[in-house]
């Protein structure tokens, strides 16, 4: 495709944190061209009104769901459950339709039906998505028309995991991941673009055990073994840093972890492993990733017990959500995977 070729987005469900941040980045992708945003209780109303950061770069008015003309790829930004639900509404209205929530993630319906309580309202078609995490799928999603797009803690875990397991480095205990979330991705709907102030105001644990991510991380990543999730709240709107507690097996040391995620991410263009030996930058920190697609990975070992501290920070809102779901975009049409997400974030933040 010549950089003057654009494919027409329409954004289902935009006035929401996803939708908006989807909006903000495809806006400035050369090859995309958003025609239609629509917001059932927005209806009418200027994108800019909703979304006061995209005022003046958009004239575009939200419009209902029923309104909803074709377009070559249809963006779905609704509450987890209402995509599978409508999924014959939507299927004829784009080419590519590409899902923010968590409708089509998991691909067994029986765990489906564990993790989120009902039946999959369309199990038969779990088999088309593609699970839109880029450093794990990049094969399958070339060409892909259906891009479920991964869960932002799940994106946090596997990334930071993803290596060491691959290759071995971690032995095969218990592995337990904590994450620090802002409160867009607290709890916050992803259709509702309110700031919801209890919650970015508070530091506290809402998700001691069962995290619903951590069936998506199960599904990902390599070997069977006990992973558990907690996941607490703090007072930023934007960004999750996660830390994994895991152990090494007998004779490994620090080089070794190095060598896994120098192997499998050596060439990744939005993973970069942060471990600086001194300065006040030497772990990775979420703060200096806001609206960037970066996943920055650090770890620190002790090497009297084995135990390994491995560190991932992500902006939720783009390389757990929105921007992946443009990197993903990008690997289906055969675009350069970076275009539209090269912004490198702000420093000092």
């Amino acid at each position: 495709m010549s950089g003057s070729e654009k494919k027409t987005v329409a954004i289902v469900g935009g006035s929401g944190y996803a939708g908006g941040e989807f909006l903000r980045l495809a806006l400035n992708h050369p090859n995309l061209e958003v025609t239609q945003v629509t917001s059932e209780r927005s209806a009418n109303t200027p994108v800019g009104m909703v979304h006061p950061n995209l005022r003046g770069r958009t004239n575009l008015k939200f419009r209902k769901a029923a309104d909803l003309d074709e377009a070559d790829i249809v963006v779905l930004a609704l509450p987890h459950g209402s995509a599978a639900k409508r999924l014959a509404e939507f299927e004829p209205k784009g080419k590519m339709l590409v899902d923010l929530s968590a409708d089509f993630r998991l691909k067994d319906p029986e765990v489906y039906k564990a993790v989120y309580g009902e039946d999959h309202p369309t199990p038969e078609k779990l088999k088309d998505w593609v699970y839109g995490n880029p450093e794990l799928h990049r094969e399958d999603l070339k060409g892909a028309t259906r891009i479920a797009c991964a869960g932002c803690f799940a994106t946090s875990v596997i990334l930071a995991l993803y290596p060491v397991l691959k290759l071995g480095a971690l032995a095969p205990k218990d592995i337990i991941a904590t994450g620090l979330v802002g409160s867009s991705a607290a709890g916050a709907s992803a259709s509702d673009s309110s700031h919801h102030p209890e919650r970015a105001g508070s530091l506290r644990v809402y998700k001691p055990v069962g995290h619903r991510h951590g069936a998506e991380a199960k599904q990902e990543l390599p070997g069977n073994f006990p992973l558990h999730l907690t996941a607490i709240s703090t007072p930023r709107v934007r960004g999750i840093l996660t830390t994994v507690q895991a152990w090494v097996p007998d004779g490994w040391s620090e080089r070794d972890v190095w060598s896994a995620y120098r192997e499998v991410y050596g060439a990744e263009p939005f993973i970069r492993i942060v471990k600086v030996a001194k300065g006040i930058h030497r772990y990775p920190d979420p703060m200096l990733l806001d609206g960037t697609n970066y996943c920055d990975i650090g770890f620190e070992m002790d090497p009297d017990t084995g135990r390994v501290v491995l560190m991932s920070a992500i902006d939720n809102l783009v390389k757990g959500t929105a921007g992946h779901a443009i990197q993903s975009l990008n690997i289906a049409n055969g675009w350069e995977e970076t275009t539209g997400l090269e912004f490198a974030g702000l420093h000092p933040a």
